[in-house]
């Protein structure tokens, strides 16, 4: 697995890099070799810390975000996180990940006969994407009171996009790239 660290406003200790480092390497039993994790710590208000640990493999990506008092802390709930959606969704993950990924020992207590949940789909809306600008496409989601908003980007030769609020009072888009 290929790491790497980012730290917003002050640098990490060694110590915490190689901590972070040897946790997150566990997750490596998952998947195959082209895994990548990104690990971004933040130092917030009052000693606070938050931490977000992305892994990319293939097409998949896990993510997780953690909010503690210690870093150590932080990256234990971070990779208890990632395990966990591992664990919640192993048969619909099981093409991407490895063959060996799972340890018949590890799932003691777990029923394996019983399969897993349908994904259940409480609400399907259908309505026509129009091509608009980014900034019509961030006014239309701010006047519907949405956290996001679908359209066809105009400047983008109608490409499909998705305009989002980011938890700092800013704007995320993602364009879809044929």
């Amino acid at each position: 697995m290929k790491f790497a660290f980012i730290d917003k406003k002050s640098p990490q200790p060694e110590k915490v890099l190689a901590y972070a480092e040897k946790k997150v390497g566990k997750l490596d039993r998952y998947f195959r070799s082209d895994a990548e994790a990104t690990v971004r710590f933040q130092e917030k208000k009052r000693g606070q810390v938050k931490l977000e640990v992305t892994v990319r493999t293939g097409s998949s990506i896990f993510r997780s975000e953690t909010y503690s008092d210690s870093m150590y802390s932080a990256i234990d709930a971070a990779v208890d996180t990632i395990e966990g959606q591992i664990r919640k969704n192993k048969t619909r993950l099981s093409k991407r990940l490895r063959t060996d990924a799972f340890d018949p020992v590890e799932f003691t207590g777990v029923d394996a006969s019983e399969p897993d949940a349908p994904l259940e789909i409480a609400r399907a809306k259908r309505f026509p994407l129009r091509p608009m600008s980014v900034e019509e496409a961030v006014l239309q989601m701010n006047l519907l009171g949405h956290t996001f908003f679908a359209f066809r980007d105009a400047d983008e030769g109608e490409a499909f996009a998705v305009v989002y609020a980011r938890e700092d009072g800013g704007y995320g888009l993602i364009v879809d790239q044929p």
